[in-house]
């Protein structure tokens, strides 16, 4: 059975997903912005998957959503950076009565929410990624470690998806709780990022330094008890066992955690810097830490649980991120960090 797939964002995700499903014979087009349409389409995909080479020439790309009354698709996969959903919320509130289910792959614990109070909460999937797609340029992409992914099992469509998914070699996992599944995702996008942001640092040198180490661990700390407040379950992703994750931030002595999450965290990215560091440096001005670090903070509020490290972290680089203080302020500078902790 062949599906029609809209795929909302021609990055990373969106052209792994998107292409696989394409190499499966599926129809699948993309909604990009319109200056960027000529070159993916001239160019075509490219997909660097475990050293095997895959080019999808000319694929169908469209820059407005209005063609979606023209067209009947089975299933919308939002695979944009979570500071897009608010460009893209008008269009899609106004057009909802013509909506597919949309499967929805951003990172945090708030866009489904978001979504579902604009479009109905029937037409919203919330899923992860758990796979490491790096981004070459828009449309040219390399799997560097293949994992999964995870589909919260709410809609009748998940469970549609599964076998064609799967075909495609997505690992596609479904998931009975959804906020398990998004929980689990934002405490493994945690680690290591901000604070490799904002100190211009990689995830091993913040691992490696003891004082840093530590706030990483109350970060996660913090994260957990939020999470047991709300009775949010740590549950493992395709190819992560965030609950073993869980039970070594909690409870194993430091000299023991600290050599599995620096091999953790340095199997989940190799060598490349996380996607705080990369947002900051690109000089976009925009960042996901407050649907991640932000939301950890927003939630523990809400049930009166404290969470300065991840307060700490939320405040500082959003302030790096619009130009309020200076990148070479802490850069390098732990100790400048440590003392906001206090100051907090």
């Amino acid at each position: 059975m062949r599906f029609r797939f809209l795929i909302y964002g021609a990055g990373a995700i969106g052209t792994y997903i998107g292409g696989s499903l394409s190499l499966q014979g599926h129809q699948v087009v993309f909604l990009e912005r319109h200056q960027d349409l000529k070159a993916l389409q001239s160019r075509g995909l490219r997909m660097d998957i475990d050293g095997t080479q895959y080019q999808i020439h000319s694929p169908v790309c469209i820059s407005s959503l209005d063609e979606i009354q023209e067209q009947k698709f089975d299933l919308i996969i939002l695979a944009l950076k979570t500071y897009h959903l608010d460009d893209i919320l008008p269009d899609l509130k106004r057009l909802r009565k013509h909506l597919p289910p949309i499967l929805c792959l951003q990172n945090g614990v708030e866009s489904e929410k978001v979504l579902a109070d604009q479009i109905g909460e029937n037409l919203v999937i919330p899923g992860t990624v758990t796979t490491a797609v790096d981004r070459k340029q828009k449309g040219d992409i390399t799997v560097r470690r293949l994992r999964g992914m995870a589909v919260a099992d709410i809609h009748p469509i998940s469970l549609e998806i599964l076998p064609i998914f799967n075909q495609a070699g997505l690992n596609l996992k479904l998931y009975a709780r959804p906020k398990n599944l998004k929980w689990s995702k934002l405490l493994i996008n945690l680690m290591g990022n901000a604070s490799s942001a904002i100190l211009n640092l990689t995830p091993a040198q913040i691992y490696s330094d003891p004082d840093l180490f530590t706030l990483e661990l109350k970060q996660l700390k913090e994260t957990l008890r939020v999470m047991k407040r709300m009775q949010i379950q740590p549950v493992n992703l395709p190819g992560v066992p965030v609950k073993l994750l869980a039970l070594v931030v909690q409870y194993l002595p430091r000299q023991l955690s600290k050599p599995l999450l620096m091999k953790f965290i340095g199997g989940g990215r190799g060598g490349k810097m996380p996607s705080f560091h990369i947002d900051l440096y690109s000089g976009r001005g925009k960042s996901e830490v407050d649907q991640l670090n932000g939301a950890v903070v927003k939630a523990g509020n809400k049930v009166d649980i404290p969470t300065p490290v991840n307060r700490l972290f939320t405040r500082v680089l959003s302030s790096l991120i619009a130009g309020e203080e200076p990148l070479e302020k802490y850069a390098n500078n732990p100790k400048l960090l440590l003392t906001g902790l206090s100051n907090d």
